[in-house]
C-alpha cells in the first residue's frame, strides 16, 4: 500500500483555529471534507519548512510554528497517511484560499461541528480534551 507522510497546522489567532475544507475529490472519503491545512513534504525537506512552504502555497499565510502536537497514522482505503500537526501561530486571520473551497475560524469547542477528514479527526479529539 502506498504510504504519504504529511505536515499539517493547527493555526490559532486570538482562541480561534483555522480549519478549511477540500474540494471535490475523486476519493470520495476525503472529497469536501474539513482539514487542518498542510501537505507533503518533499524530499531533502524538514517538517517543519514542508509546513511552511505548504502554508505558503496554499493560504498565503505566515505563522510561527511552536511545536508539534500529535502524530497521526490513518489507513484510508488507497493509502497509508501519517500526518505530523504542529500547533501554529498567524499575525492575523489575512489569507487567501488557493486550494480549499472554504475556511472557517472556530473555537475548540465548535470544530465537531464540521465534517473532518477521517485523519484530523484524532486531533480534533486531542485539541477537546486538552481543552
Amino acid at each position: 500500500m502506498k504510504k504519504v507522510e504529511v505536515v499539517a497546522a493547527i493555526i490559532y489567532f486570538e482562541n480561534e483555529i483555522l480549519c478549511v475544507q477540500r474540494p471535490k475529490n475523486k476519493l470520495n472519503y476525503i472529497s469536501e471534507k474539513f482539514e487542518f491545512p498542510g501537505g507533503k513534504i518533499e524530499q531533502g525537506e524538514t517538517q517543519t519548512e514542508a509546513l511552511k512552504r505548504e502554508l505558503i502555497e496554499e493560504l498565503n499565510i505566515e505563522t510561527d510554528i511552536k511545536s508539534l502536537f500529535l502524530t497521526v497514522v490513518h489507513q484510508y482505503p488507497d493509502f497509508e497517511l501519517t500526518m505530523h500537526s504542529f500547533i501554529c501561530e498567524a499575525k492575523s486571520k489575512e489569507l487567501k484560499l488557493n486550494e480549499h473551497i472554504a475556511q472557517e475560524w472556530l473555537s475548540i469547542n465548535e470544530l465537531k461541528k464540521l465534517d473532518w477528514a477521517a485523519a484530523d479527526i484524532p486531533i480534533v479529539n486531542k485539541l477537546i480534551m486538552n481543552g
